[in-house]
Order: C-alpha cells, then structure tokens, then sequence
C-alpha cells in the first residue's frame, strides 16, 4: 500500500510522538531534527540553538487509511499554535511549531487548516505556527525515540509540569 510522510514540529518532540502512535493506517513515528543546515546535528548542537533545527516527528502513513487532514487535525490539537516562541516552558527556536509540507497537496492542506483555526475564533492571538518545505530529516538518538513508553513516568510528569497537559485538556479537550 502506498505510504506518505507528514513532518510536524510542535515542540518537544517527547510529547508529540504519542498522539499520532495508536492508529490504524500509520506506520511509524519517529522523533528526529529538520529544518537547518547541520548535516546529522545532534541534541547537544540543536539546543544550542545554533543549527536552525527543529525538534520534530515524522510520521509515515498511509493516506487511504489516515488522511493527511486528520493528521493536521491531531498536530493542531497538541500545541499552542499561537506561541511564536516555543512551546510551553521549552523556549527558543528549536522548540517552536511547524509543519513540513513534503508536496503541494500537502501545503495547500496544511495552508487551509491553518486558515481554518484562525477563522474559527478559538484563540485570540494569531496562528504563528510556520508552513515551510520538508529539509532533511534526521533521526534522533535512540533514547528519544518512542520516549513515552519507555519512560511512562517521566514522560507523564514532563507533560503535566510543562503545562501543555493542562493547556490541551483547556483549549482542545484531549489528553497529551
């Protein structure tokens, strides 16, 4: 069956592998760096903000099974679309939201869900969250991948103590 990949960055790429892991129609999820111009950075060299990556996840999927629209719709409901400077209590540019269109269809969707949330009325600051062409894409280590079900604890304190738990059961009605 034929297989797509979505790039999503939306903050710390722990907390963004988890909503999209338990459906049919998706593939694999993986957390990963894109976005700059440091051939395979490592997590030292993107927090210190000096390669223009993004913490992200890219998702294969199968597009007749999970729409990349549902995708969208997932993305969105996990980040504060209208932080322009990270997310939550990450900061700095390498924590900020963006998606990674990787063809037109994609970018014109990704371009008409964004146009869409900031029709709606739900926040009242602007959507800052960036649509930019799909880069390289690098793995992360591996002791970031699937990081929720290896460190379950962790992950859960991580993501109530950073506020985005308490941010997407208040604006979205969904748990992290």
């Amino acid at each position: 069956m034929k297989t797509e990949k979505a790039t999503f960055a939306g903050g710390c790429f722990w907390c963004m592998v988890k909503p999209f892991d338990s459906y049919d129609g998706i593939e694999s999820v993986v957390s990963g760096y894109t976005g700059g111009n440091v051939p395979n950075p490592t997590y030292e060299q993107v927090c210190s903000e000096t390669t223009g990556h993004y913490e992200a996840v890219q998702i294969t999927f199968q597009p007749e099974i999970f729409s990349y629209e549902r995708l969208l719709e997932i993305f969105w409901s996990q980040i504060d679309p209208t932080d322009a400077g990270g997310q939550f209590f990450d900061r700095g540019q390498s924590y900020q939201t963006a998606i990674f269109y990787h063809s037109e269809e994609q970018r014109l969707a990704a371009e008409q869900s964004k146009q869409d949330l900031e029709k709606s009325g739900k926040f009242s600051k602007p959507v800052a969250t960036k649509i930019l062409e799909a880069k390289p894409f690098y793995l992360a280590e591996d002791y970031h991948q699937d990081y929720y079900k290896k460190n379950p604890a962790h992950y859960n304190r991580y993501s109530v103590g950073s506020g985005r738990a308490g941010f997407i059961e208040r604006n979205w009605g969904g748990q992290s």
